[in-house]
């Protein structure tokens, strides 16, 4: 049954695409739910892992069972989900940790302008990296939607800025 439904669906037949999902599904979840241990990551998951198999069903050739690679698209999608909350994490952590330019602290008011001040003379792009992270409190991924590139770029952008700024300003934590 599985072997008619795939290739109705490469062929683009939405209903064949719609069966095969709704056969799946509860493996997808179960799965996901399995990797993530949460039931909100899992939906989260599941539901990637559809919009994946949308585009991915063209590339299944039958070298292994539908149902393993089907297993396959949903772990990587799981690990995917934990590396982008981790990072997500990571981001908030770090933010929260930032002293805010319009949030006098006593003391620190003055090392809060120093610190935005050196942010400004920054190279362009890891300027507005800093500032869409760490200014805006946007995430990585929605800084990289911003600036019209990657990810991984808005991250190396603020590593680098980060390194400047220690350098910059002579301090150990930036």
């Amino acid at each position: 049954m599985d072997a008619e439904l795939i290739e109705r669906a490469q062929g683009g037949d939405r209903e064949a695409f719609g069966q095969l999902v709704s056969r799946h599904y509860d493996f997808v979840h179960a799965t996901a739910w399995r990797w993530s241990g949460s039931s909100t990551d899992a939906d989260d998951i599941a539901q990637e892992v559809c919009v994946k198999l949308g585009a991915a069903i063209r590339s299944f050739r039958g070298a292994s069972r539908f149902r393993t690679w089907l297993y396959t698209l949903t772990l990587n999608a799981a690990r995917d989900h934990s590396r982008k909350r981790a990072r997500e994490e990571q981001t908030f952590r770090a933010y929260a940790a930032e002293p805010q330019p319009d949030a006098p602290d006593g003391n620190d008011d003055e090392l809060s302008s120093e610190l935005w001040a050196a942010v400004r003379a920054l190279p362009e792009r890891q300027c507005d990296a800093v500032l869409l992270v760490y200014g805006e409190g946007l995430s990585h991924s929605t800084a990289a939607d911003v600036m019209g590139c990657s990810e991984a770029t808005v991250s190396w952008q603020v590593h680098e800025a980060r390194k400047r700024l220690k350098a910059v300003l002579g301090k150990e934590e930036v």
